[in-house]
């Protein structure tokens, strides 16, 4: 079993960047595939992108591609999201999630969660 915690979020103007860090505790990090979803008020969580815990290999959401990236530091237990471009559309709670089987874009497939950061986007 994995503890996830998320820090790093805050309030940001339009086209700022922000990175949330995701520290895991428990065993086998590496062996977990990690990811990033969010929330935002009245609607359903979203997933915003995946991390493979084999080779590191990335997916990313439409919506954040090109703008977002997900990276892991097995030695520090820790996801990251860098967020760049930020956008008023991107306000939402963020949520940290990890996984040893095969997930997908649906929350109901990701076995562990964090108690998730805020994040607003200023226009």
């Amino acid at each position: 079993q994995v503890q996830l915690v998320e820090s790093g979020g805050g309030l940001v103007q339009a086209g700022g960047s922000l990175r949330l860090s995701c520290a895991a505790s428990g065993r086998a990090f590496s062996s977990y595939t990690m990811g990033w979803f969010r929330q935002a008020p009245g609607k359903a969580r979203e997933f915003v992108a995946r991390i493979s815990r084999s080779d590191s290999s990335t997916v990313y959401a439409d919506s954040v591609k090109g703008r977002f990236t997900i990276s892991r530091d097995n030695a520090k237990n820790t996801v990251y999201l860098q967020m760049n471009s930020l956008k008023p559309e991107d306000t939402a709670i963020y949520y940290c999630t990890g996984d040893l089987g095969v997930v997908d874009v649906h929350t109901s497939s990701w076995d562990y969660w964090g108690q998730g950061t805020q994040v607003t986007v200023s226009s």
